[in-house]
Protein backbone atom coordinates (compact mmCIF):
# COMPACT_ATOMS: atom_id res chain seq x y z
CA UNK A 1 0.00 0.00 0.00
CA UNK A 2 2.69 2.51 0.75
CA UNK A 3 4.03 2.09 -2.62
CA UNK A 4 0.31 3.29 -4.17
CA UNK A 5 0.53 5.98 -1.75
CA UNK A 6 3.68 7.67 -3.53
CA UNK A 7 2.09 6.89 -6.52
CA UNK A 8 -1.23 8.96 -5.56
CA UNK A 9 1.28 11.75 -4.04
CA UNK A 10 3.21 12.11 -7.43
CA UNK A 11 0.00 13.31 -9.50
CA UNK A 12 0.09 16.77 -9.23
CA UNK A 13 -3.03 18.28 -10.82
CA UNK A 14 -6.46 17.51 -11.32
CA UNK A 15 -5.88 16.66 -15.08
CA UNK A 16 -3.22 14.10 -13.72
CA UNK A 17 -5.71 12.46 -11.21
CA UNK A 18 -8.63 12.68 -13.99
CA UNK A 19 -6.64 11.42 -16.36
CA UNK A 20 -5.22 8.05 -14.67
CA UNK A 21 -8.84 7.67 -12.99
CA UNK A 22 -11.12 7.93 -16.41
CA UNK A 23 -11.00 7.16 -20.07
CA UNK A 24 -10.91 10.01 -22.10
CA UNK A 25 -14.83 8.80 -22.91
CA UNK A 26 -16.09 9.74 -19.56
CA UNK A 27 -13.85 12.26 -19.37
CA UNK A 28 -15.66 13.93 -22.76
CA UNK A 29 -19.16 12.96 -21.41
CA UNK A 30 -18.59 14.56 -18.45
CA UNK A 31 -17.03 17.31 -19.87
CA UNK A 32 -20.12 17.96 -22.39
CA UNK A 33 -22.96 17.41 -18.99
CA UNK A 34 -21.25 20.21 -17.04
CA UNK A 35 -21.25 22.52 -20.38
CA UNK A 36 -24.95 21.50 -20.91
CA UNK A 37 -25.65 22.44 -16.85
CA UNK A 38 -23.82 25.90 -17.31
CA UNK A 39 -25.68 26.78 -20.65
CA UNK A 40 -29.24 26.17 -18.94
CA UNK A 41 -28.27 27.81 -16.07
CA UNK A 42 -26.82 30.88 -17.82
CA UNK A 43 -30.15 31.13 -20.09
CA UNK A 44 -32.36 30.73 -17.69
CA UNK A 45 -31.03 33.66 -15.83
CA UNK A 46 -29.97 35.95 -18.29
CA UNK A 47 -33.81 35.88 -19.39
CA UNK A 48 -34.87 36.27 -16.00
CA UNK A 49 -36.66 33.61 -15.44
CA UNK A 50 -36.85 31.83 -12.08
CA UNK A 51 -36.94 28.17 -11.43
CA UNK A 52 -39.99 27.91 -10.23
CA UNK A 53 -41.24 30.15 -13.50
CA UNK A 54 -39.26 27.42 -15.93
CA UNK A 55 -41.43 24.24 -14.09
CA UNK A 56 -44.57 26.67 -15.55
CA UNK A 57 -42.92 26.74 -19.17
CA UNK A 58 -41.50 23.78 -19.36
CA UNK A 59 -43.29 21.17 -17.26
CA UNK A 60 -40.23 19.84 -15.49
CA UNK A 61 -40.42 19.75 -12.12
CA UNK A 62 -38.73 22.63 -10.06
CA UNK A 63 -36.64 20.18 -8.20
CA UNK A 64 -35.24 18.29 -10.95
CA UNK A 65 -34.27 21.77 -12.86
CA UNK A 66 -32.51 22.27 -9.81
CA UNK A 67 -30.46 18.76 -9.64
CA UNK A 68 -30.05 19.56 -13.33
CA UNK A 69 -28.08 23.06 -12.92
CA UNK A 70 -25.90 21.78 -10.04
CA UNK A 71 -24.84 18.38 -12.43
CA UNK A 72 -26.51 16.28 -9.54
CA UNK A 73 -27.95 14.42 -12.11
CA UNK A 74 -27.69 13.12 -15.07
CA UNK A 75 -31.04 14.00 -16.96
CA UNK A 76 -33.01 11.74 -19.76
CA UNK A 77 -32.82 13.46 -22.97
CA UNK A 78 -36.64 14.09 -23.32
CA UNK A 79 -36.05 16.39 -20.31
CA UNK A 80 -32.97 18.04 -21.24
CA UNK A 81 -35.16 18.99 -24.46
CA UNK A 82 -38.54 20.09 -22.41
CA UNK A 83 -36.10 22.81 -20.53
CA UNK A 84 -34.03 23.62 -23.97
CA UNK A 85 -37.47 24.34 -25.78
CA UNK A 86 -38.95 26.58 -22.71
CA UNK A 87 -35.40 28.51 -23.02
CA UNK A 88 -36.35 28.80 -26.29
CA UNK A 89 -33.27 26.76 -27.26
CA UNK A 90 -31.91 23.98 -28.87
CA UNK A 91 -29.54 20.96 -29.11
CA UNK A 92 -27.12 20.92 -31.78
CA UNK A 93 -24.85 18.31 -32.64
CA UNK A 94 -21.09 19.50 -33.60
CA UNK A 95 -18.03 18.26 -34.15
CA UNK A 96 -15.84 18.83 -30.79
Amino acid sequence: MPEKNKYIESLTSWDDVKNELFTPEEIAASDLQVELMIQIARARKENGITQKKLEEMSGVKQPVIARMETGSTSPRLDTVMKVLAALGKKLTITDL
